[in-house]
């Protein structure tokens, strides 16, 4: 009974030194994993480069025709005719409305008739007033009668000529408002005409970069109806006023509109190209880490490895590699203007620096990295072309 006791005493304490020697060697294998050198960080990284760098000024605007009406009627009346057809061509001095005339004809017939009595009774006077077989008073009152007969005629036709609405340029005349048999007062809009063959575009830009404007700079538009394609425009009037409540001036371009795909009263968005073009340290915004304290950007830059610790075992220890040991350091950057993906570094970058574009989040000052392959979209090479 004895016995049997020491073997089960025994074999309990060879179980629990067995697991005690797993724990310990479990602990042990962390404790070495900690001492063990980390892994590198797997980041994208692009060179910067210095490259020409064309500045602009950024702006908003307005479409506007080059010539633009609303058509409307001058006198009341009632439409007697409509000849024209919603949104169709119309030429200069083409007949758009006509109102009922009638009595302005009626009595145009009446006043060219006095009219005609008038000079055949001047006409007869002038012929009499030589041999004075009639008063000089008499023939100067046959004179005042027929041009005052002239006057009338004149007015009732300048009348008569304000019930036919004409086309006063060619463009391209809109909906229609009005229709055969309605009564129109007095400035009642009939339908807008417009030139699209060349529009207008009308922006404002601060009192301080007036001395940056001159006549004929090239301005690129774009507009919310075709993304992605650009316009380009010249500067054809600047306006020499400064407007005192937002010490901003009024600038104009004009752009041609061949195929009349932009229409008056849309939003522009425009940058005004300036001549000159500076090289300037670029790299892609995603590069860039905003932050309360600055923007700044993470740099790629050899270091040194650190020394495994004494009491590390061998198997813990990475194997030599030949690439260097890269870290990378966070560096706070001035930075510029922002086009199609990409900044300017105006301060803190040097050209030829590796900077990560990806990865960042995962990152500290002096963390270890190795350079990966590229996954993050290029950015198209006509883009950069379009900076410049």
């Amino acid at each position: 009974m004895l016995r049997r006791m020491l073997l089960m005493l025994g074999a309990v304490i060879v179980v629990v030194l067995i697991l005690a020697a797993l724990k310990f060697n479990s602990i042990y294998s962390q404790i070495q994993q900690f001492k063990a050198p980390k892994p590198p960080i797997n980041v994208e990284v692009v060179t910067s480069s210095k490259q020409p760098w064309q500045s602009r000024l950024p702006a908003i605007g307005t479409l506007s025709a080059s010539q633009g009406i609303d058509l409307s009627v001058e006198i009341a009346g009632t439409i007697s005719d409509v000849q024209f057809r919603s949104g169709e061509k119309v030429r200069q001095g083409q007949p758009i409305v006509l109102l009922d005339s009638e009595i302005e004809q009626a009595s145009l017939a009446a006043a060219e008739a006095d009219l005609h009595l008038a000079k055949v009774e001047f006409q007869r006077a002038r012929s009499l007033i030589d041999g004075q077989a009639i008063s000089r008073s008499e023939f100067d009152r046959l004179n005042a009668q027929s041009q005052k007969a002239a006057a009338t005629v004149a007015q009732l036709k300048a009348s008569l000529a304000k019930k036919r609405i004409l086309a006063p340029f060619s463009g391209t005349i809109g909906i229609r408002q009005v229709d055969v048999g309605d009564f129109v007062a007095a400035g009642t809009p009939i339908a807008t005409l417009q030139d699209l063959s060349t529009l207008f575009v009308d922006f404002y830009l601060a009192e301080q970069q007036v001395p940056l404007l001159a006549i004929g700079q090239a301005v690129r538009i774009q507009v919310a109806a075709f993304p992605g394609e650009q316009f380009e425009a010249r500067i054809v009037a600047l306006n020499p006023k400064v407007e005192v409540t937002t010490r901003n001036v009024q600038v104009r371009a004009e752009l041609d509109n061949p195929d009349e795909r932009l229409l008056p009263g849309m939003f522009a968005d425009l940058q005004v190209l300036l001549p000159s073009e500076v090289p300037q340290v670029v790299v892609p915004e995603t590069a860039l880490t905003y932050t309360l304290y600055g923007n700044s950007v993470l740099v790629v830059k050899a270091g040194e490895a650190p020394r495994p610790e004494e009491g590390a075992e061998d198997a813990t220890e990475t194997p030599e590699r030949d690439e260097p040991y890269l870290v990378v350091e966070r560096r706070f950057v001035t930075t510029g203007e922002r086009r199609n993906g990409r900044v300017v570094i105006l301060e803190g970058l040097e050209p030829g620096e590796q900077v990560v574009i990806a990865g960042q989040l995962k990152l500290d000052n002096g963390a270890h990295v190795a350079i990966a392959d590229q996954r993050t979209l290029e950015l198209e090479p006509d883009s950069a072309s379009n900076d410049r």
